[in-house]
């Protein structure tokens, strides 16, 4: 009998121990969801915006000290914690999104989410967090609606529809005037979702601000197989200029489009959309060139302003992604890079410090296009920046604002019957 209760009593020890240092490891990791797209149309998109939360994660988990990028040095956060990435796919559908960030926050435990590029998702999700006092941190979704609703626990890194609407007729009214180039109407053609909807709205208060006439306003529904008659009405419109907002697949359709009705305006700017995407633009090959949309990185832009970032790219993010950052993906790693340094300065896994930090701190981001990230009231990045590209030969040459230009533009874009 005694020899039974001894094989119990050492079977619970065993268990005991194995138990506490199950407990131990799992207070050693900080789970972070990661809540993007991927299934459905903006798939590609998501799949690279979650990549490079991976690709952050190793940053941030290894000790590289040979990178200049905070956290890199250091194995982990706060003594030794390891940042584990918890991905959850919202198929670009809002009600998805609201239900897996109830699930991540709920059944997951994470102590924040990463996400979740469309607008539309984002917003719900965000909601989610606010209500349960969780963060939620948010690479690139625009719509400048989301820093809007003054959240206590959102903050942004992208730069909203706004100040890229602000930019894109900056640029016309130095095209006028500096080149001559008589831009004088506008057409708008956008997915009929919260972040097509507000860009649009937001150009055309923009172009309202140089007296651009808006002589087209065209919007689609986002995964559309045919954009015929879309084009054929912008087309008939035959503005100077178009403002796109198309996400994904969606903006190799439009392309492929204005091809199809061979028409094209003297210049076509790109919001943050498939534009920004180095695989959809392969895509295209030729069909894509000489189109134009606001940036906060490229390879070229990258070489010469953000070193950090090329290097980053090509030890943690090209192995899972098979291809360079583009603008979205890299900025969600920025938001866990940005997180890290904020768990980090409140020295402990509460939200309320993390939440504190982040509100009121500076951050080092050599990540970022202008080096730091800081956040106002409501969550907007104040220190956000971008600049217009054109696509040509699938490079994206920056040609403004002047201090960052490396190529002239090329205007009007070059008609489809007079490519190579």
């Amino acid at each position: 009998m005694l020899r039974k209760i001894a094989a119990v009593a050492a079977i619970l020890l065993v268990g005991g121990l194995l138990f506490a240092g199950a407990a131990v490891a799992d207070e050693k990791v900080i789970k972070i969801g990661a809540l993007f797209p991927l299934t459905g149309p903006s798939a590609v998109s998501g799949q690279n915006c979650l990549n490079s939360v991976l690709a952050a994660a190793e940053v941030i988990n290894g000790a590289h000290t040979d990178l200049n990028v905070p956290l890199a040095a250091a194995a982990g956060l706060l003594g030794g914690y390891k940042v584990e990435i918890v991905k959850a796919d919202h198929q670009g559908k809002p009600d998805v999104a609201k239900s897996e960030a109830e699930r991540l926050y709920n059944q997951e435990g994470v102590f924040a989410i990463i996400g979740s590029y469309n607008s539309a998702a984002t917003k719900p999700a965000s909601a989610v967090a606010e209500r349960a006092k969780k963060l939620f941190l948010c690479g690139a979704s625009s719509s400048a609606a989301l820093t809007e609703r003054e959240y206590k626990y959102f903050f942004r890194h992208a730069p909203t529809d706004a100040i890229e609407s602000d930019e894109f007729v900056d640029y016309i009214e130095f095209l006028n005037k500096e080149k001559g180039a008589g831009i004088k109407t506008l057409g708008l053609i956008y997915e009929n979702t919260e972040f097509g909807k507000h860009a649009a709205d937001e150009g055309k208060r923009a172009a309202k601000t140089i007296g651009l006439e808006v002589v087209a306003d065209v919007p689609f529904n986002n995964g559309a197989t045919n954009l015929s008659s879309e084009v054929q009405t912008l087309k008939a419109a035959n503005p100077d200029a178009v403002f796109g907002a198309a996400l994904g697949g969606d903006y190799s359709l439009w392309v492929r489009t204005m091809k199809q009705v061979n028409w094209l305006p003297k210049i076509a700017i790109n919001y943050c959309t498939g534009y920004q995407n180095p695989a959809v633009q392969k895509e295209l090959a030729g069909d894509g060139d000489y189109f134009m949309g606001g940036m906060s990185f490229s390879p070229e832009l990258a070489a010469k302003f953000m070193p950090e970032a090329m290097k980053v790219q090509e030890r943690f993010y090209r192995p899972l992604a098979k291809q360079e950052f583009d603008s979205d993906s890299l900025q969600e790693a920025v938001m866990l890079l940005v997180l890290g340094q904020a768990i980090e300065k409140a020295g402990a896994l509460d939200t309320e410090k993390v939440r504190e930090v982040l509100a009121t701190e500076t951050f080092a981001s050599p990540l970022s296009l202008s080096g730091e990230v800081a956040f106002e009231p409501g969550g907007q990045n104040v220190k956000a920046l971008s600049v217009i590209t054109q696509m040509k030969d699938l490079k994206y040459r920056t040609i403004y604002p002047e201090k960052y230009q490396d190529s002239d533009p090329v205007f009007p874009m070059t008609p489809w019957d007079k490519r190579n």
